[in-house]
């Protein structure tokens, strides 16, 4: 496992919510480019986290005057990245390595359901590559629709 170093704002975060949703939070991103707190939870606290209608991570979202974003966390890269896009919406996720020695990680989804998966902005194809890098070393996230696998790979996050 990698060691990931927190700065103050993020343990001040992390406790903020550990206090206000009794959840364990692993780790915390502040992304200013998105003005949103990611939260990678420990596995199975994702209802404690969200409380019940969501009340808990509105409250939190309220004291920290951000979006706040929650990704449950697993060892297993492949559902790590099913969790950070909407595991009901990602038909597979494929992990290889490139020839320049870097890993990736081709995601498909149904093309309807593209747009969903990647996220206004590209907000959640943005936090699936920027999580993937942090735990696994895995440079790269694309995501794909069946269609597009025979006329190439559109790069979705870079």
């Amino acid at each position: 496992m990698i060691e990931i170093k927190l700065n103050t704002d993020e343990l001040r975060l992390m406790s903020l919510f550990q206090s206000i949703t009794s959840a364990t939070a692993r780790d915390c991103i502040v992304d200013g480019r998105m003005d949103r707190v990611i939260f990678v939870v420990n596995k199975g606290q994702m209802g404690l986290a969200i409380g019940k209608g969501g009340a808990t991570i509105k409250q939190l979202q309220n004291v920290v005057a951000k979006k706040v974003e929650l990704v449950e966390f697993s060892e297993d890269p492949v559902e790590f990245i099913r969790n950070m896009l909407n595991a009901e919406m990602v038909s597979d996720v494929k992990l290889s390595d490139r020839p320049d020695g870097t890993k990736q990680a081709v995601v498909t989804v149904d093309a309807r359901k593209k747009g969903a998966v990647v996220g206004r902005e590209g907000r959640n194809a943005e936090k699936a590559r920027l999580l993937a890098k942090r735990y696994f070393q895995i440079t790269n996230v694309l995501i794909v629709s069946p269609e597009q696998q025979g006329t190439g790979y559109s790069r979705v996050s870079m």
